[in-house]
């Protein structure tokens, strides 16, 4: 399984599934991220945490742990 935690800077991918569940799969969902929908990755800060991703037109910074549960296909 490749998550959004696995992708390389200026890469995009789709979003397969959402792992996890209750309250922090709720909160990605509200974000915009859902099955199916694009996912480009902008940035990645020196330490690897957060991720800055572009989602649906927008700019969204996700920590390391919620781009874990995001499973993806390139």
């Amino acid at each position: 399984m490749k998550t959004l935690r696995d992708v390389a800077i200026g890469m995009t991918v789709k979003v397969v599934k959402l792992h996890g569940e209750g309250a922090t799969k709720r909160r990605i969902m509200d974000m915009g991220i859902t099955k199916g929908v694009e996912v480009s990755i902008r940035k990645v800060a020196p330490l690897g945490d957060p991720i800055e991703v572009t989602v649906r037109g927008y700019e969204l910074s996700l920590r390391k742990a919620d781009a874990e549960i995001i499973e993806i296909a390139e």
